[in-house]
C-alpha cells in the first residue's frame, strides 16, 4: 500500500512499526458544538483507511481523543477555553456540553457508518498522565515555567517546522483567529503544556498539579492518549489538514522529546471541504450537519458517497447540485445491485479479478474514487449475479454505503415475523441456496419443506429470493 505521507510530503510505501498491526491516532473532535460537515468528510476518510486496512488484512487499534478540556478559542494559546464558551452559550456545565455533543457526535458516525474507534478517551481522564509528561519534559530542559504557566520550548529542537516549509513568519497564518502575543513565551513559536489559575480563573475545570491549580493545554492530550493506548510507536496519525500547524506540530514536538525517539511515521490528512464562502467553519454561526441534511430530505450516506467521489487531498465543493446528482446516481446503483439474483455459485477466479482491482485502486493513495469505479466495473463484469453480488458486498466491507440491502428486510414488515423467527428463516434459505449452487438438491427440497411445513412461501424473482408467511 503506498500512502502519501505529510512528513515529508511523498508518497511512501506503508510498512508498520509492526509486522501485521497498525497502532492508527484519530483526532477526535472538540465537543461544545455539533459536528459540521466539513468536520465528517475527514471522518469518513479516515474510516475508509482503518476499514481498508483491516480488508487488507492489518490488526488495526485506533485510538481517538475527544477533546472536553484545553482547547482555546485560538491555536495560538490564546482566548477562551471553547468548552467553556459552549456552556455559557446553553446554561450548562462544560461536563453536561461535553456529554451532550459527544453522543451527537457518535450519532452522525453511526448515520454516516463510520466505526467507533476501538479506543475513544476524553482528556479529563487523563489528567495524571498530562502531568507526568509535562513534568518530563521539565527535567528533560524542554520546558519552562512562566506567568505560572508551563511552556513548551522550541528553541531546543533541531527542527520545529516538520510539515513543509514553515517558518516562524508562518505562525500567524497557520494558526486560527486571531493570535494575541504572549509575554510569557521565550519564543514566538513556543506553546502551553499547563495553564494555571493566574491564567484562567474563570475556568470550569481544573485540577491540583506541582505548577498550580490549572489545566492542560490542547496539544499535550493527544501526545498522552496515543502513549497510553499505542505505546510508544504510532504508525499513522490522522486529522484534518487545518490540524497540521500548530496542532501535530506540537504533539511530534513534545512527544518525541520525552521519548527521545521519532514517535509516528505516517501522517495522513484530509484536505477541506468547501463551500461558496470558503472553508467550512462553525466560526462562521450557520453550518451545515447531518441533521440539516436529512431534515433537507438526504439519506446521509449520500454524503457519504459524495466524500468517496472526491480524493482526501483534494479540497472539495459542496453544494446541493452536487449532492442532488450524487443521491440520484446512488439510487440508480442501488437499484441495479438489488436487481441481482443471489443465486448460483460464486466464480472465485472471477470475484479475485474484479476484487484486485478494488484493491490496486485503494493501494493507490486511498483512491476511493476509483474504488467506487470497481463497483461499476462489477455490475458489468461478465460473471453471473452471485459473482457480483459477492463482490460487490466485499467492496462495501470498506466504502460502507449500504450497497447489499438484505433483500427479505422490507418483506418482513408485511410478514408477521418477529426478529428471532425471522432470523431463522433467513438462515434457512441461506443454506437452501448453498444448498442449491452446490446442485445439492436432496437437501435444497429438504429445507423448503422445512419452510412449508413453518407455513413459509417462497418466490424466486429476478431480485432473488422472496418469502411471507401464508396467513
Amino acid at each position: 500500500m503506498i500512502l502519501y505521507n505529510s512528513l515529508g510530503q511523498t508518497k511512501q510505501e506503508f510498512i508498520p512499526h509492526t509486522k501485521g498491526k497498525v497502532n492508527m491516532y484519530t483526532c477526535g473532535p472538540t465537543v461544545y458544538h455539533y459536528a459540521h460537515i466539513g468536520n465528517l468528510r475527514t471522518y469518513i476518510m479516515e474510516d475508509v483507511l482503518e476499514k481498508y486496512l483491516r480488508f487488507s488484512g492489518y490488526d488495526v487499534n485506533r485510538v481517538m481523543n475527544i477533546t472536553d478540556v484545553g482547547h482555546l478559542s485560538s491555536d495560538a494559546d490564546t482566548g477562551e477555553d471553547k468548552m467553556l464558551a459552549g456552556a455559557r452559550r446553553e446554561h450548562k456545565t462544560v461536563l453536561e456540553i461535553a456529554k451532550f455533543y459527544t453522543d451527537a457526535f457518535f450519532a452522525d458516525c453511526e448515520k454516516l457508518n463510520i466505526k467507533r474507534p476501538d479506543v475513544v478517551e476524553p482528556a479529563t481522564n487523563c489528567i495524571d498522565s498530562f502531568i507526568e509528561m509535562i513534568t518530563v519534559l521539565l527535567e528533560k530542559g524542554y520546558a519552562y515555567l512562566a506567568g505560572g504557566n508551563v511552556y513548551f520550548d522550541t528553541s531546543k529542537l533541531e527542527t520545529y517546522y516538520v510539515f513543509g516549509n514553515m517558518n516562524e513568519d508562518d505562525l500567524a497564518v497557520g494558526v486560527r483567529d486571531s493570535v494575541e502575543e504572549d509575554e510569557n513565551k521565550r519564543n514566538k513559536a513556543d506553546f502551553v503544556l499547563w495553564f494555571t489559575k493566574s491564567k484562567f480563573d474563570s475556568q470550569e475545570l481544573k485540577w491540583e498539579s506541582p505548577w498550580g491549580v490549572g489545566y492542560p493545554g490542547w496539544h499535550i492530550e493527544c501526545s498522552c492518549i496515543s502513549k497510553k493506548h499505542n505505546g510508544e510507536y504510532l504508525d499513522i496519525h490522522c486529522g484534518g489538514i487545518d490540524n497540521a500547524f500548530p496542532h501535530h506540530t506540537n504533539e511530534i514536538a513534545q512527544s518525541e522529546a520525552y521519548l527521545g525517539h521519532k514517535w509516528c511515521n505516517y501522517w495522513f490528512h484530509v484536505l477541506h471541504l468547501n463551500d461558496a464562502r470558503g472553508k467550512m467553519s462553525k466560526s462562521k454561526g450557520d453550518f451545515l450537519t447531518v441533521s440539516l441534511l436529512e431534515s433537507k430530505g438526504y439519506d446521509p450516506i449520500v454524503y457519504r458517497m459524495f466524500c468517496l467521489q472526491s480524493h482526501y487531498r483534494k479540497p472539495l465543493t459542496f453544494s446541493y447540485d452536487s449532492l442532488d446528482n450524487t443521491a440520484k446516481a446512488y439510487e440508480k446503483l442501488k437499484k441495479r445491485i438489488s436487481a441481482l439474483s443471489s443465486d448460483g455459485e460464486v466464480d472465485s477466479n472471477k470475484a479475485d479479478s474484479l476484487i484486485a482491482s478494488f484493491k490496486e485502486a485503494l493501494d493507490n493513495d486511498l483512491n476511493t474514487s476509483l474504488g467506487l469505479t470497481s463497483v461499476y466495473d462489477a455490475l458489468k463484469a461478465d460473471a453471473n449475479d452471485a459473482t457480483k453480488l459477492y463482490v460487490i458486498g466485499e467492496i462495501d466491507r470498506v466504502l460502507s454505503l449500504n450497497l447489499i440491502d438484505e433483500n427479505a428486510s422490507e418483506e418482513e414488515s408485511s410478514t408477521g415475523a418477529d426478529d428471532e423467527l425471522t432470523s431463522e428463516i433467513e438462515a434457512l434459505i441461506a443454506q437452501r441456496n448453498k444448498a442449491r449452487a452446490e446442485k445439492n438438491w436432496a437437501v435444497a427440497d429438504e429445507i423448503r419443506d422445512r419452510l412449508k411445513a413453518m407455513g413459509v412461501v417462497l418466490e424466486d424473482t429476478k431480485e432473488g429470493i422472496k418469502w411471507h408467511i401464508e396467513k
